[in-house]
């Protein structure tokens, strides 16, 4: 049974998310920058630290972090929330904003890659050791991405449908707003097992990693970042932009297991 979320329990995440994302726009104190970045959730561990080191060596810039799925962050900025820079999971969001004429010329650039994984709990006694294995009777829950929204939940269900097993997973699937929530799920035992990138998974001791996806049954895991049109400091969000391909925030994004360079 696919248990999704209500339309009015995402209309009212959504509301509560666009509210904090507007708290963010408080003033920085005198004489400083601020500048409010909008990134997948997937990226918190590693972009907090990498947002530590550029305040550290540009202790004028003040960096305010929004985290979320990449599709509700789009929709936050192309409702006029105050973003200067916004990191997305996958190519799709970016191009929305694209296309809509948001981003700042020029900033738009591939920075990482990830990978997808199946995870399982750490003590599952489960024999689950492949995708194809998520169809087996006494597997009853899935924890995915929902897909309209979370690019974790995008992949994973091209990965499904390529390897013909879609409809078989989906009928067991727990619905999550963003991949952490993939990941909350199969740490606590909600779900047998989830789907998420591999970055997630490391985060965890509580998780096991039991298969990654063929590269070829899914789109390129590519998480773009661009600063965008309306920042009211354009200069500050270039430079921080360029700094995400930097070889200090290189270093960070690699220990975190990301891929870094163009794909």
């Amino acid at each position: 049974m696919i248990r999704r979320p209500s339309r009015f329990a995402f209309v009212l995440s959504l509301a509560l998310v666009l509210l904090l994302g507007m708290g963010f726009a408080a003033p920085a104190p005198q004489g400083r920058t601020e500048l409010i970045v909008s990134a997948a959730i997937s990226m918190k561990d590693s972009l907090d630290e990498v947002s530590h080191l550029y305040q550290a060596a540009n202790p004028n810039v003040s960096i305010k972090t929004n985290y979320g799925a990449s599709g509700t962050l789009e929709i936050q900025i192309e409702q006029g929330a105050p973003v200067d820079v916004f990191l997305s999971a996958a190519p799709k969001q970016m191009d929305a904003l694209d296309a809509k004429g948001l981003l700042l010329e020029g900033t738009r650039k591939d920075l990482l890659r990830n990978e997808i994984v199946l995870i399982v709990p750490a003590d599952s006694s489960l024999k689950i050791a492949s995708f194809q294995d998520l169809t087996h009777a006494d597997v009853k829950h899935v924890a995915l991405g929902e897909p309209t929204v979370v690019p974790a939940g995008q992949y994973a269900k091209e990965v499904l449908t390529n390897l013909g097993i879609y409809d078989a997973v989906n009928s067991k699937a727990v619905l999550a707003k963003d991949v952490r929530e993939v990941l909350t799920y199969v740490e606590t035992g909600n779900a047998d097992a989830g789907i998420v990138y591999i970055t997630d998974a490391l985060t965890s001791s509580k998780v096991k990693v039991v298969a990654r996806a063929p590269e070829k049954s899914h789109s390129p895991v590519i998480y773009p970042v661009a600063a965008i049109k309306s920042s009211k400091n354009p200069a500050a969000a270039r430079e921080f932009t360029n700094f995400l391909s930097g070889p200090q925030a290189d270093a960070v994004f690699k220990k975190y297991g990301f891929i870094v360079g163009n794909p």
